[in-house]
């Protein structure tokens, strides 16, 4: 099973890498442009990501900061933005790596946005975390093409895991 989630992680990085290469194709106007997209706009879609990573990650390691609403604008910036992803990809992986066999079924306590007090499997919450990431990926590529990015790229697990022709 680590080894799953340590293919995610990875998968993961490189799909974040991926998007944002595409997205530097547009202006910082257009990556703004409200598109009535759930986080408005590419940009807000890509903010949010890193808002929920951050949140999970603290939750996870104890470490980092963890913003209190799910749509906080972290970076205006858009190279900042693009700077801390990678960042908080290299962190998701190095944690990944850490963990034991036992640590993927050991139960964490945590506090949701409200305030609630939660519970889940290690592994549930990195599924979780992976799929989230996933889910808005696909977003934020039909954004890229509604803003006019022709071919937005390919971001299926496949392509990554694919050994390079």
């Amino acid at each position: 099973m680590l080894d799953h989630f340590k293919r995610f992680a990875a998968y993961n990085a490189w799909a974040n890498a991926r998007l944002y290469d595409a997205a530097t194709a547009l202006s910082d106007f257009e990556r703004k442009r409200d598109v009535k997209a759930y986080f408005r706009s590419l940009h807000g879609t890509l903010n949010h990501l890193m808002v929920a990573d951050r949140i999970w990650l603290k939750r996870l390691t104890g470490e980092g900061a963890a913003p209190s609403s799910l749509d906080a604008e972290l970076f205006a910036d858009f190279t900042a933005l693009r700077e801390a992803r990678e960042t908080e990809d290299r962190r998701l992986i190095d944690f990944v790596a850490e963990l034991a066999p036992a640590d993927i079924d050991r139960v964490l306590e945590y506090g949701n946005t409200r305030g609630e007090t939660r519970a889940l499997p290690v592994g549930v919450i990195l599924s979780h975390l992976f799929n989230h990431q996933t889910h808005h990926r696909g977003q934020a590529s039909h954004i890229l093409r509604q803003l006019g990015v022709a071919e937005p790229p390919s971001l299926d697990l496949l392509y990554f895991a694919l050994p390079s022709a």
